[in-house]
């Protein structure tokens, strides 16, 4: 599928109620393609490399291959495992992807991240952590993007957090924010990855469900839900970027 652009417009524009009720029963690449064409410039794909993102980058490269290539934002966090940094690069070179990573302005790893900051910082202060890791650096990128829209990978059966989400919100920048896989299931998500063979992280053959952090991902047991393994034993449900 190859998208026309249209004009680029204002995003206070939209009627965002009238979309969700349009888009409800939609497809992801039917919500893609209309962002891709309300957005031929300034939209943006922001991924941590989880399943709901490969899928939405392969629907985005593969599929509808727009001729300007959406950017894909990734937070270089210094504390992602080794896996998730390999299928980045698997990634990239796969989907000739145009890729911007974005860290913390305070460090350039994980060592000196600790000098800077102290050991554990996700133990003693974790929402400054999250915010120095994700937060800001995501801020940062999409407005050195000129975002006018971004996309997630989020789905609602992921969390009780995400069970309202809609497919399309804004963020407190008022930026529109677009959630294609919303409806769509854990089950579906991963039919998609095996039927069109879309790399994923190999940490998922191994019992972790959803992947974050390093220090602060473990592997779900059998019956746990999907987000378990994340901030193991806290009541967060969120890092921070998408609340």
């Amino acid at each position: 599928m190859i998208y026309s652009p249209e004009a680029p417009v204002k995003t206070n524009t939209f009627d965002l109620d009238e979309l969700n009720q349009r888009f409800e029963s939609s497809q992801p690449l039917e919500i893609l393609a209309w962002a891709a064409n309300n957005f031929p410039t300034g939209l943006v794909q922001s991924t941590a490399f989880g399943p709901g993102g490969m899928v939405i980058m392969d629907l985005l490269y593969r599929e509808l291959h727009p001729a300007t290539p959406v950017p894909v934002v990734f937070l270089d966090t210094l504390h992602h495992f080794p896996e998730t940094l390999a299928l980045v690069d698997r990634a990239k070179e796969r989907y000739n992807l145009d890729l911007h990573v974005y860290r913390t302005l305070e460090a350039n790893n994980r060592e000196a991240f600790s000098l800077r900051f102290g050991e554990e910082l996700w133990q003693t202060a974790i929402e400054k952590f999250h915010y120095l890791t994700k937060v800001e650096p995501l801020e940062r990128g999409l407005n050195e993007l000129n975002t006018r829209a971004w996309i997630t990978g989020r789905r609602r059966d992921q969390s009780r957090t995400r069970t309202t989400m809609p497919i399309f919100e804004r963020d407190k920048q008022g930026r529109i924010k677009i959630n294609p896989l919303a409806n769509w299931t854990r089950k579906e998500t991963w039919g998609y990855i095996v039927t069109h063979g879309v790399p994923y992280n190999e940490l998922h053959d191994r019992g972790y469900a959803s992947i974050g952090d390093e220090p602060l991902t473990t592997p779900v047991a059998q019956g746990e839900h999907e987000r378990a393994g994340r901030w193991r034993g806290s009541q967060k449900t969120e890092c921070g970027i998408h609340l």
